[in-house]
Order: structure tokens, then C-alpha cells, then sequence
């Protein structure tokens, strides 16, 4: 197939003539090549890879233009994958996909120039801004919605009883009216979804939400699993945690590697923080019988850095999926009770408070990862923000196109610091590595770190 033309869906069939002419004028800029990298993601939906040159290498003569109508701009494909089309028809929801991340990357990356918003409005918090503006325009944050949103978080890289249990989870929830959103890849991000929509078809209920929050390096490395139907691409990791946390009625953390770690510091964080401290946020650790012991190293790591303040913001149940959604619906109550007595939205937490230092974006470099203060005397919040970021430039150097190009040029990143922590960490990514958490199963891992001691 040569090239086909799709019309516009959704908010993106009401464009402007003005908006069209803006979206044709970032065809020259570096962000259409994020843009165009996004939409070969989302034509490889379902497609299990996580290594960039192996999912993107075989389509080099791939492109994705924009066709300016009077009625609105239609995307051009030219020699799309094979794997998006049945019947050389495109799967209408890849479709829909397509023009979220036109949506995302371009008319949302436009309007919000971080040159422009920092100079016109110094005196509010622009990116709490921009994360409430992409998901309203993403339709996510509808005011007359239940609490009903469950953040699900864990590992693409699971273990076949793991995976199975996510399902069951899912299952329970989707009796229960939950929706599901994460992080819309494989493993752990697409259990959930997918047993939620069993649990939904037997309530009958039609309207079931399976929202995906990607970034731009992530979705590139992890394509959208086939259960999403919504999608919503921040622009980067830390608009994308923020994005959870906002919009979460409860957060359910499965096994995962690297990445899951560092979404658990940023939660752990956050609610340790002093203004948060009334927050109404349930949080589970869960998985099958068989990752208690995945569990009991997770939980020994936070105890050993953060404390047993750390420790008491989050429940662990093991082997009992019914337990973990009956305990959600249970706090549902509270949560509401904290919002009214706020004022605020029961759709997006305006009171949740998330220091600068979690909003900041990290670009992990050799110098960025050797400069991170690695030492436990410093305030628990604080330690929360760094190994956050230590654990988010692993998981750059283990599947994000630019990390793995940092690794290649320069050799892994150095991590320094005090001896106890280091060999708490160390043992913990250890573990993950045993376990085949850092990578899909198949794949040969090769530490994109080194831990001085």
C-alpha cells in the first residue's frame, strides 16, 4: 500500500482555517519528527517490541503528511505498516489514534510554546496548566463523571502468572464500574484493560474507558496495546506522571522493573510531601502468590530510604484480586468526601500538591546521572524526587532511542553515593534483572548502569 488518506475524527474534524495553516507551518520543525515517529508507534498497535531500531528499522520509507481541506486537515500515510490494516482497511482505532497524536504533538505543542506561557503568565503553575488543558482536550476530564478512574501501573516484561493476575484485577474492577487507565503498553499496562472489559460486557456497562498515557520516547519503545480507546501522548515523563496522579481515583502498582520503581518514588513522594498529607488517594501493591517476594524487596527498599512513613501510604495484598477491588470501591467514599470538603474537581486533583522538582523535566546525560545526590541525609520527599529520576534515566538507557544512544557513545551511567544506599539499589535492580523485568523475554539485557560502591 503506496499511501491512503484518512479523514479527521473526533475534535480534530473542527479545526479552523487558522489551525490548520499553524499545524502545516510545524511540518519543518524537530517536533514532526517526534510526530511522525509517535504515528509509526500507533500503526505498530499490539505489536510486541521494545527495542526502537527493531519496531521503526523496517520502515524507513514510512511518512505521515499533512493534507490541508476546507473542512479541516486530513492525515496522508505513505507506506504505512501492513500490521495496521485487515483487509487493506485501517483499524478504526488506530485511526482514532492517529489523530490523537496529531492532536497531542502538534496542536497541543503549539499552543503551549514554553517560551510564550512562562513570559505571559510567571504567576501560575504552567505545567499543571498544560497537563489539565491536553487532557480537557482529550475529552478525559469530563465534569460529570463518577470517581470511577484506577490508575494501573507494572512492567511490560511479566511473567505469564503476573500477567493473568493483572487480568483478574481488571476483571474485578470492570464489575465494580471501574475504568482502567495506563500507561497503554504491553504486560501489565494491557491485563488490566483487558480483563476490565470482560467485567464491563457482563454489567452491560457500553461506555467502558481504557485511557493510555503515553510520552513521546515511551510510546516509540512501547506501542499502544490493542484494548486503549483513548489516548492521550504528554509531552514528556514528568506531564505524564502528573497526568496519573491527577486523574486517579485509586492506584494499583503491579510487578514491574525500572520504570515501575521510579512511578512508585514519584507517588511515594508526593504524598509524603506536607501539603498532601489529608490526601484521599488509595494505593496497592498487588500481584499473584509467586511475586511476594517481589513485593517484600520493594517494600524493604522504600523502608530502608524512605522509612516507615513511606511505607504506611500504601497497602500490599498478595494473590487476592477481588480484595484489591473491593478495597478501592470501599475508599471511594473517602475520596469523594475529600473533594467536596475541598471544593475541588472529582475529575482532576487540583489540591494534589507536586513540588517543582517532580514537574521538572530530567534529561538523563553521564553528567546528570553522576551528579544526582545519592545520599539518604537529606529530606525523605526530597530523596523520593532524586531516585526518581535515577530509576527514570534507567529506564531512558534501557528502551528510549536517545538514552540507548547516550549508552552507546559514552558506556552506562555512574551512579555514586552513600554505601548503604547503593547497595540497596543495587539489589533491587539486581532483581529486576533476574527476573527478566528490564526487557521483553527474548531479548539479551545488558546494564545500562554501573553502581560504585
Amino acid at each position: 500500500m503506496a499511501s491512503v488518506q484518512l479523514n479527521p475524527v473526533g475534535w480534530m474534524s473542527q479545526l479552523s482555517q487558522l489551525e490548520v495553516s499553524l499545524l502545516q507551518d510545524s511540518a519543518d520543525s524537530e517536533l514532526y519528527s517526534v510526530f511522525r515517529n509517535c504515528c509509526l508507534a500507533v500503526l505498530n498497535s499490539g505489536v510486541q517490541e521494545d527495542n526502537y531500531d527493531n519496531l521503526f528499522g523496517p520502515y524507513a520509507d514510512f511518512d505521515v503528511r499533512l493534507v490541508r481541506k476546507e473542512r479541516g486537515v486530513k492525515i496522508e500515510l505513505v507506506n504505512p505498516p501492513e500490521v495496521a490494516f485487515v483487509d487493506g482497511k485501517l483499524i478504526t482505532g488506530v485511526h482514532e489514534h492517529l489523530f490523537a497524536v496529531l492532536r497531542d504533538m502538534l496542536y497541543m505543542g503549539s499552543k503551549h510554546d514554553a517560551h510564550y506561557l512562562y513570559a505571559k503568565n510567571s504567576d501560575i503553575n504552567l505545567t499543571t496548566h498544560v497537563v489539565f488543558d491536553m487532557l480537557r482536550h482529550a475529552d478525559a476530564i469530563a465534569g460529570n463523571q463518577p470517581l470511577d478512574m484506577i490508575v494501573c501501573w507494572g512492567g511490560h516484561s511479566i511473567r505469564t502468572e503476573e500477567y493473568k493476575y493483572t487480568k483478574e484485577v481488571g476483571y474485578q474492577l470492570g464489575l465494580r464500574s471501574f475504568n482502567i487507565c495506563t500507561g497503554c503498553g504491553p504486560g501489565a499496562m494491557k491485563g488490566p484493560m483487558k480483563g476490565a472489559t470482560i467485567g464491563h460486557a457482563k454489567q452491560r456497562n457500553k461506555t467502558g474507558r481504557y485511557l493510555g498515557i503515553s510520552e513521546p520516547s515511551i510510546i516509540a519503545a512501547e506501542p499502544p496495546n490493542a484494548i486503549v480507546n483513548e489516548l492521550i501522548i504528554m509531552p514528556d515523563i514528568e506531564k505524564r506522571l502528573e497526568a496519573f496522579v491527577r486523574i486517579a481515583h485509586g492506584i494499583v502498582i503491579f510487578p514491574g522493573g525500572a520504570g515501575t520503581a521510579e512511578e512508585l518514588l514519584f507517588l511515594l513522594g508526593l504524598m509524603m510531601d506536607g501539603h498532601n498529607q489529608k490526601q484521599q488517594l488509595p494505593i496497592i501493591l498487588t500481584g499473584p502468590k509467586n511475586s511476594e517476594s517481589y513485593f517484600a524487596a520493594v517494600d524493604e527498599f522504600v523502608g530502608a530510604t524512605l522509612g516507615p512513613e513511606a511505607q504506611s501510604k500504601y497497602e500490599i495484598v498478595v494473590g487476592d484480586a477481588a480484595k484489591v477491588a473491593k478495597i478501592l470501591a470501599s475508599k471511594q467514599k473517602d475520596v469523594a468526601d475529600y473533594r467536596k470538603q475541598n471544593g475541588d474537581s472529582y475529575n482532576f486533583n487540583w489540591t494534589l500538591h507536586i513540588p517543582e522538582d517532580f514537574q521538572q523535566p530530567f534529561i538523563p546525560t553521564q553528567t546528570s546521572m553522576a551528579a544526582l545526590d545519592l545520599y539518604l541525609d537529606q529530606p525523605k520527599a526530597q530523596l523520593a524526587a532524586t531516585l526518581r529520576k535515577c530509576f527514570s534515566g534507567i529506564v531512558a538507557g534501557n528502551v528510549k532511542a536517545e538514552g540507548i544512544a547516550e549508552i552507546e557513545r559514552n558506556g552506562p551511567f555512574q551512579l555514586s553515593g552513600d554505601l548503604l544506599l547503593m547497595e540497596k539499589m543495587d539489589a533491587l535492580l539486581s532483581s529486576f534483572v533476574e527476573q527478566g523485568r528490564m526487557k521483553l523475554p527474548g531479548s539479551d539485557y545488558h546494564p545500562c548502569y554501573e553502581i560504585k560502591k
